[in-house]
């Protein structure tokens, strides 16, 4: 395999060298969190004055953890170091819980972003022969804009095509010579699945690559997108509160996501105990900002749960490389006492080959006890079937290899292909009916 580099120096960098970078530009990045109101205030309390009190990388757990509670109390700019007048761009969460989460950025920082999602798309193998549709949410969102940057610095012809209207997508895809696309990992199944329904032949598009992220999925979904669109389907992270797109992806290798560890200080913590944990250990991904320089953010609590891989990448990249997203520290279930990820239900039902391209997790309560439900869509031919004998087999292996991997015992649905929700961005996996005063 031809391995290519978009900023050698920087994707190979000695892990020795690579550690002395990262203590400069912590102790740069906490210079320019001081003149935030926030952090002004958060590192004085933690008796913190100045680079000086972090003179190694061990020293940053001295840095009191932000988190996302923290950005909605500094809304609209208590966390921004430099003027409004020097800010090029904001992006937003939606707000749902009233304060959205604000990040800003300079004309720096859009530079850096645009670079490291750059570097990423390199990584995979791609360049400026490709055709790239991003059919991903465009506006507050950083996946449409983050990603469209970074295909246009390859210089990559990029169709800022936006979610939806799958029939359009494949118009666009006929039209231009499509090679690559960005969607969610649902959105990619739903695209499978109308091109069937619409009679789109799989020799009249040119899809070579599609990078799938904004949403956890399995290894098991994953591997039906690739077989199913007969393409390389290639795993990203990012957060908006991390820029966006660009923190993390996988190579040409797909054994795991690059973390550009020049651009962010990365710890695994205990999610309970708050304490570090050793590279190879499941924990929640906390991250610092090294580059940015309108709003740094230091150790932010992600939620997010993974582990660094301990063995290096064949590609020859140094950066660490972080599994896949199991889930969030938030979003966990607790059945009757039991601790579920939705990650853990995704990969034992999309490894059913009779199960379709959605399913859905219902939690409810009857009487004191939680009742899991788990709903997958089954093909037409199959659902039809006038032997009822088939459908309750399937029911009960589904049921059956559920209770073997969560301990739980759920009640499965089969439901008709296509008569469970779609949404166009995020999926809405679970619905969970559970009074929450309970």
């Amino acid at each position: 395999m031809n391995f290519q580099y978009w900023h050698p120096e920087k994707e190979k960098m000695d892990r020795a060298a690579l550690k002395v970078f990262q203590l400069g530009a912590v102790q740069k990045t906490l210079v320019r969190a001081l003149k935030t109101d926030f952090y002004g205030k958060r590192l004085a309390e933690a008796g913190i004055k100045g680079a000086d009190d972090i003179r190694s990388l061990d020293h940053i757990k001295r840095i009191p953890f932000t988190t996302k509670h923290d950005l909605r109390t500094a809304f609209p700019y208590g966390m921004l170091a430099v003027g409004k007048d020097d800010v090029l761009r904001l992006h937003a969460s939606s707000g749902t819980t009233g304060v959205p989460t604000t990040i800003y950025f300079n004309r720096n920082d859009i530079v850096s972003w645009t670079g490291l999602v750059a570097r990423s798309i390199f990584s995979t193998g791609c360049d400026r022969r490709d055709v790239f549709q991003n059919m991903i949410t465009y506006g507050l969102f950083t996946g449409g804009l983050g990603f469209h940057y970074g295909g246009e610095e390859i210089g990559m012809l990029v169709i800022p095509s936006g979610p939806g209207n799958t029939s359009r997508q494949f118009r666009l895809m006929r039209d231009y010579g499509t090679t690559v696309v960005h969607a969610t990992p649902s959105f990619l199944l739903h695209v499978e699945s109308k091109m069937r329904e619409e009679g789109v032949a799989r020799e009249n598009i040119s899809l070579k690559r599609a990078f799938a992220g904004a949403e956890p999925y399995s290894e098991d979904t994953r591997r039906r997108i690739e077989e199913l669109l007969r393409i390389d389907v290639f795993n990203s992270y990012g957060l908006s509160e991390m820029n966006g797109p660009g923190v993390a992806f996988e190579c040409q290798c797909k054994n795991g996501m690059h973390l550009w560890e020049d651009a962010f200080f990365a710890e695994i913590i205990d999610p309970d105990t708050l304490e570090p944990l050793p590279d190879g250990e499941t924990g929640e991904l906390v991250l610092t900002t090294l580059s940015r320089e309108a709003m740094p953010i230091l150790r932010y609590r992600t939620r997010d749960i993974t582990a660094f891989y301990t063995e290096a990448c064949p590609c020859g990249r140094t950066h660490r490389r972080i599994r896949r997203i199991k889930g969030r520290s938030d979003d966990m279930l607790i059945i009757n006492g039991v601790n579920i990820f939705p990650s853990q239900i995704e990969e034992v039902v999309m490894g059913i080959r009779e199960v379709g391209n959605n399913y859905l997790i219902v939690v409810e309560k009857e009487g004191f006890m939680d009742r899991l439900t788990v709903k997958t869509e089954i093909s037409l031919e199959i659902f039809k079937d006038d032997d009822s004998r088939v459908l309750n087999a399937i029911r009960e292996n589904i049921r059956r290899t559920l209770q073997t991997a969560i301990t739980v015992n759920p009640k499965v649905e089969l439901v008709e292909s296509n008569s469970l929700p779609v949404s166009e961005g995020k999926a809405i996996r679970v619905m969970d009916k559970r009074p929450k005063d309970v």
